[in-house]
């Protein structure tokens, strides 16, 4: 990779991850919100486990993920963040690790949870990368040994936040919004487009997904309201 290719790799990924590399900026505030109303959503029932999803690429919903994970484990939670998007992944890009053996790995029983799962920079939170890209995905990811993981995933860790692939493109999250407590759908404000958000709500809603809510992602808002709200620099 040239010099110029690393650099700009590295600034992108200083932006994926801004919630613990700017914890006190503004847009990690709102990540820490989103944390704040994920929580009251379901102050009735326990919430353990959840995905991220979009209703197609390029929404910000792998960003979304990782933040989510990272200002969970702020609030001294053990989290777990599992790269389920088995057909472009890129948790490992977004925490600079390897990812020769991830959940594809644990799926097919040639790893274990606890040999695949990775450390990261940001306390209290985990990471499971996708491993290898396997041919089935959707299979792997409704199997039996999924839900296995999960319950196991669940005795080690507070929170499991799983990244998906776009509802509209494949039915990955459709199938692993059965095996999780609920769903966050992104979307991205001038891109994605009305009809393709309903029906990606739709689709969630006929697999009896639990939907927690909605991310705005990508407004843009004058640096003149944050100072506003913010008091000031």
């Amino acid at each position: 990779m040239a010099r110029k290719d690393r650099k700009q790799l590295f600034q992108l990924q200083n932006r994926s991850l801004i919630s613990m590399t700017s914890p006190k900026s503004p847009i990690a505030e709102q990540f820490r919100t989103i944390r704040t109303n994920i929580q009251f959503s379901s102050v009735d029932e326990e919430l353990q486990t959840m995905i991220v999803t979009s209703s197609g690429p390029a929404e910000g919903k792998s960003t979304t993920t990782a933040n989510l994970a990272v200002v969970f484990a702020q609030q001294g939670k053990r989290v777990l963040l599992v790269d389920a998007d088995l057909r472009k992944p890129t948790a490992h890009y977004t925490f600079r690790t390897e990812n020769h053996v991830g959940i594809s790995n644990v799926l097919t029983r040639q790893a274990t949870l606890e040999e695949a799962v990775k450390t990261t920079a940001q306390d209290n939170l985990w990471l499971l990368t996708s491993g290898p890209i396997p041919p089935n995905p959707s299979e792997l990811l409704g199997s039996k040994g999924m839900k296995q993981l999960l319950e196991k995933a669940k005795d080690e860790y507070d929170v499991i936040v799983l990244d998906t692939p776009p509802v509209l493109a494949v039915t990955d999250a459709q199938v692993l919004s059965n095996l999780t407590d609920g769903v966050v759908l992104v979307v991205s404000s001038g891109k994605t487009e009305i009809d393709s958000a309903k029906k990606a709500k739709e689709l969630l809603d006929s697999a009896k997904a639990k939907i927690l809510g909605v991310v705005l992602n990508n407004k843009k808002i004058q640096d003149s309201q944050y100072y506003y709200y913010y008091g000031g620099k």
